[in-house]
C-alpha cells in the first residue's frame, strides 16, 4: 500500500512547526548572548574597578627610549625584578571569579616585593573562550595594564602563544600598538625591530654613573603554533627565528664595544672594570623554553635524577607530565649562539605551568618562573604549589642572583582574601620512568 500522501493543509502546518522550532533555537541563542554579554559586561567592570583598588606600590626607575627595541636603565644601585608569567586572563563572562584571583595574587606579590621592574615572560591574556567565555584578548590586556599603572611598578613582557590566538579579534601587531601608547607610562614595552620577527624583541641595559653596562635583560618573542598547528590542540610550538638570533648576536656584540669604547677613552675605568670591558652579562626572557631546557631535563632524568657533567640542579622539580618541556618542535642556533658569545647567563621563561625547575646547562642557568595561571589548566585554582613568581637580584657589577618564591606564604599579604588552595606534591620523579 503506497504512503498517504499528506494534503496542502498538512504540509502547511509542518512548515508552521518547523518554523516555530527555529524561533524558538533562535531565541534561545539570542537570549543566550544577551545574558553572556550582560555579564561579560559585569563582570569585565567588577574585575576592572579591583585592578584599580588595590593600595599603590609605587617605584622610581630613571630610565630611556633608545628606540628600536633598546631602553636604559640608569642605576647604581642593587636593582631587584620580578619575573611573573602565565596570568592568564580571559575576561570573559566563564572567567570572572578566576580572573579576580589572579589580579590579587599579582597585587599581593607585587606589593610585597616592590621591585624596580616586572618583567611577564607571556599569556597575560587568555582569549580561549570555552574556558573564559570570549574571543576578545584586549580587554585581558586593558585589565592588567590599568592593574600595573595603578600600582605605579614599571613593567614590560614577552609575548606568549595565548596572547594573541589565531582566533582572537587582535593581532600581536594591535596589542603591540595597544602596550606602547601614552596611555600606560608604567609600561615600558616596544614592538622592537621592524626587519625581525616578532613583536617583543628588546634590550633593557642596565647603565651605571661610569657609562658602563653593568648587565642587560633581554626579551624574545617565541612566537606560537607551527606545522599547520593553528589552534595549539596538538601542542606543535615555534622556534626563536634566525633573524632574531642574529640580532640576539649583533646585540650582545655591540654591548661589548660599548663599554670597550668606554674602558678604552678611560684607563682609570678599564682597570676598575676588567672584566666588564670584555663582556657585558646578559639574561634573556621569553615564554616557550628552549630545546635545551628539554635535553638538560632529559640528561639529568636519564642519569636517574642525579647531577652530569653538563646538567646541575640549582632547585626545582618538573610537574608536567608526558614530554615534561613542551619546547619548540624544531631547531634553532639560539643556544650555540649564546654558547659562543658567553654573555648570558641565564635565561627565564614560563608556558609549562606546573615545571618549576632551574638547571645550570653547560653553564647557562636555564629556569621556569612559577605560574599565576587560575584558569588554563583545568582544576589549577584548586592547587597552589606551582602559583608565585621569580625574584631577581641584580648587583651594582651585574652579578645575579635570583630564588623562586610561592604565593601562599605569609609575607604575600593580600588585599582580598586569598582562595583555599591544596599544596600538591610535584616532581614525583616515577612518573617520568
Amino acid at each position: 500500500m503506497s504512503k498517504k500522501e499528506k494534503t496542502p493543509e498538512q504540509k502547511k502546518n509542518r512548515k508552521k512547526k518547523v518554523l516555530k522550532v527555529l524561533c524558538g533555537i533562535l531565541a534561545v541563542i539570542l537570549v543566550f548572548v544577551m545574558v553572556t554579554t550582560c555579564v561579560s559586561l559585569v563582570g569585565i567592570k567588577s574585575n576592572t574597578n579591583k585592578a584599580q583598588s588595590f593600595p599603590k606600590v609605587g617605584c622610581e626607575l630613571n630610565f630611556e627610549n633608545k628606540g628600536n627595541g633598546v631602553w636604559n636603565i640608569y642605576s647604581d644601585k642593587e636593582l631587584k625584578v620580578l619575573q611573573l608569567t602565565d596570568i592568564h586572563i580571559g575576561a570573559g563572562w566563564m572567567s570572572i571569579r578566576k580572573d579576580s584571583m589572579a589580579l590579587n595574587a599579582v597585587a599581593a606579590m607585587i606589593s610585597a616585593e616592590k621591585p624596580d621592574l616586572v618583567i611577564v615572560t607571556g599569556d597575560i591574556a587568555y582569549p580561549v573562550p570555552f574556558q573564559s567565555g570570549t574571543f576578545n584578548n584586549k580587554t585581558s590586556a586593558k585589565i592588567f595594564a590599568g592593574l600595573m599603572e595603578n600600582l605605579g611598578v614599571y613593567w614590560t613582557f614577552a609575548f606568549g602563544n595565548h596572547d594573541t590566538e589565531a582566533y582572537s579579534y587582535y593581532s600581536r601587531k594591535q596589542i603591540s600598538e595597544f602596550y606602547s601608547s601614552d596611555k600606560y607610562p608604567h609600561c615600558i614595552f616596544m614592538p622592537g625591530p621592524d626587519e625581525v620577527d616578532g613583536y617583543c624583541n628588546q634590550i633593557f641595559n642596565i647603565v651605571n654613573s661610569d657609562g658602563i653596562i653593568t648587565r642587560a635583560l633581554i626579551t624574545l618573542d617565541s612566537h606560537s603554533y607551527v606545522d599547520g598547528d593553528i589552534f595549539g590542540v596538538r601542542w606543535q610550538y615555534d622556534n626563536i627565528h634566525e633573524n632574531q638570533v642574529e640580532w640576539y648576536k649583533n646585540s650582545v656584540k655591540s654591548l661589548a664595544e660599548h663599554n670597550t669604547q668606554v674602558c678604552k677613552d678611560s684607563p682609570e675605568l678599564a682597570a676598575k672594570y676588567a672584566q666588564l670591558c670584555k663582556t657585558v652579562p646578559s639574561s634573556l626572557f621569553l615564554h616557550i623554553p628552549l630545546t635545551e631546557y628539554k635535553d638538560a631535563w632529559n640528561e639529568y632524568a636519564d642519569n636517574g635524577y642525579n647531577d652530569t657533567e653538563n646538567v646541575k640542579l640549582i632547585y626545582g622539580k618538573a610537574g608536567e607530565k608526558n614530554k615534561v618541556v613542551y619546547c619548540g618542535v624544531h631547531e634553532d642556533d639560539l643556544f650555540e649562539t649564546i654558547l659562543d658569545l658567553g654573555s648570558t647567563d641565564t635565561v627565564f621563561c614560563g608556558h609549562d605551568h606546573l615545571n618549576n625547575f632551574s638547571l645550570d646547562y653547560k653553564g647557562v642557568k636555564l629556569t621556569y618562573g612559577y605560574s599565576v595561571d587560575y584558569l588554563a589548566y583545568i582544576g589549577i585554582y584548586k592547587l597552589g604549589s606551582q602559583r608565585g613568581c621569580t625574584v631577581l637580584h641584580i648587583a651594582p657589577d651585574g652579578a645575579i642572583t635570583y630564588e623562586q618564591e610561592n604565593y601562599y606564604q605569609d609575607k604575600y599579604i593580600s588585599h582580598y582574601e586569598k582562595e583555599p588552595v591544596e599544596m600538591q606534591v610535584l616532581g614525583d620523579e616515577a612518573q617520568y620512568k
